[in-house]
């Protein structure tokens, strides 16, 4: 069977990195597996996934010194698999510009279909990772899309986490919000991510 596509997969917990692996690669993706931050890079560099999926608090590198490299430097997608989303953090992940930010616990099954959508988005054309300001001295950099900041799948996190609900009711619930105010389910979701941020900017 031909793969569905490349993926690298980073969390400093062998088992969580284990399980995961194994399921996607079951699935039919091509995976490509690290332990630290500094293996991910690395990999990244040689192997040039085409999507990353990584966790954010590990020893040396974290997830987030990764993302920076992979948005800046290897101009690949990515997207976090944490056990933490306070407030901070979930901003942290926005100002990345994240494709989507899943909290564990969570099994393969509820993990595949936002790698699948990823990976349906990176073929159409629709992924494309916005670099970080360059100072006025360096070159100009080719244009690239709309930064991956989409605030839907990281409102639906934060409902996942402050409700304990699966990812299907958080949307769900996501949508009643949003028909209760008489708004579209993008404009509830950028309402609830800018809430989270100013909370994390006002701590």
């Amino acid at each position: 069977m031909a793969s569905k596509g490349r993926i690298l997969v980073v969390d400093d917990d062998r088992l969580v990195l284990a399980a995961v692996t194994h399921g996607l690669a079951q699935a039919g993706y091509e995976v490509v597996d690290a332990d630290n931050g500094d293996e991910a890079i690395l990999k990244a560099r040689q192997l040039r996934p085409e999507i990353a999926l990584l966790d954010i608090r590990m020893e040396g590198k974290s997830g987030f010194d990764v993302a920076e490299y992979l948005r800046d430097v290897a101009r690949i997608p990515f997207m976090f698999l944490s056990a933490f989303a306070d407030e901070a953090t979930i901003a942290k992940v926005h100002e990345l510009g994240a494709v989507a930010y899943l909290i564990k616990p969570l099994d393969i099954d509820q993990i595949l279909p936002t790698v699948d959508e990823a990976f349906a988005r990176l073929r159409a054309g629709d992924l494309a990772p916005q670099p970080a300001a360059q100072p006025a001295s360096a070159p100009v950099a080719a244009p690239v899309a709309e930064p991956l900041s989409d605030p839907l799948p990281l409102a639906v996190g934060v409902l996942m986490h402050r409700h304990s609900l699966t990812r299907a009711a958080a949307r769900q619930r996501l949508q009643r919000m949003a028909a209760e105010q008489g708004i579209s389910e993008a404009a509830q979701a950028e309402r609830l991510v800018a809430a989270v941020e100013e909370l994390a900017r006002s701590a």
